[in-house]
């Protein structure tokens, strides 16, 4: 007599126990594959987004040589930019010699009227360290004087909400700089003064350094902080065209705006 074929399993519990089941050793060795190709995935996106920088550098002018037309982009490294000399009486207080890491507050009377000095790059976290400052402040400050080379975007619109909600004014001498996510500090200011020689700059912007985010949620969190960033610009009345240039120029690279554009984009206020 001949012997028959097990009968198939017809339900999927049966189905389900009838499938081969894999070792857990193996089962933990493919995991661990998959993590390693995931890494070499994450690692390859950010070198082919470093590695054009490293191999190729600007090659753009020193940000302190002088504007022309249409040569307005300039190398940019927070950590190589040192405050320029302040002429005697145009500043609150002394510019210090070297740029601070992060941003140093100080409160000040300029012109008979009480004021406050942001100094330095604008580091995570400054944002709360501001509104603590503000706490301290008494009188409360009628201008804000800016000298910064940019830093945390996050963190300067959280200032600038905080500034404009004061209504303290934004102001800059003819020797102070502001670059990167400064400028939304300068946008904040209910009066926006910036004097002849002074340095306004943007460019592109990184809001998030997580490397074990997927590339598609990267680019979702750039989505959303430029969405941030033109909400916040609509919020100040300023011309979001502004993020045209910054768009356009990348991260190791700034371009620096000429007054007729800072008012064009209504960056800058009349006297």
């Amino acid at each position: 007599m001949t012997d028959l074929p097990p009968p198939l399993p017809h339900t999927a519990k049966e189905q389900a126990q009838a499938a081969p089941k894999w070792p857990a050793s193996r089962m933990l060795r493919w995991i661990f594959g998959l993590q390693l190709v995931f890494a070499a995935v994450l690692l390859g996106s950010d070198m082919l987004r470093v590695l054009p920088q490293l191999a190729f550098p600007s090659s753009a002018p020193d940000i302190t040589q002088p504007l022309g037309p249409g040569d307005q982009t300039r190398r940019y490294d927070p950590a190589q930019i040192d405050p320029r000399p302040a002429r005697p009486g145009s500043r609150p207080i002394p510019t210090t010699t070297d740029m601070p890491s992060r941003l140093e507050f100080v409160d000040a009377v300029w012109d008979g009227q009480p004021v406050i000095t942001l100094t330095g790059q604008i580091a995570p976290g400054d944002a709360a360290r501001f509104a603590d400052f503000l706490t301290t402040v008494d009188p409360a400050p009628t201008q804000a004087f800016l000298n910064s080379p940019g830093g945390s975007v996050q963190d300067a619109l959280a200032m600038g909400r905080q500034i404009r909600s004061l209504g303290i004014g934004a102001r800059m001498t003819a020797t102070d700089i502001c670059l990167s996510a400064c400028p939304y500090l300068l946008a904040a200011g209910t009066t926006r003064t910036v004097e002849d020689g002074a340095l306004v700059g943007v460019h592109q912007h990184y809001f998030g350094k997580n490397t074990a985010l997927p590339a598609f949620m990267a680019v979702e969190d750039i989505q959303r902080g430029q969405g941030e960033v033109m909400e916040y610009l609509s919020d100040m009345d300023i011309d979001p065209l502004i993020m045209r240039h910054a768009l356009l120029t990348p991260p190791d690279e700034i371009y620096l705006l000429t007054p007729d554009e800072m008012q064009t984009y209504n960056l800058t206020t009349p006297d």
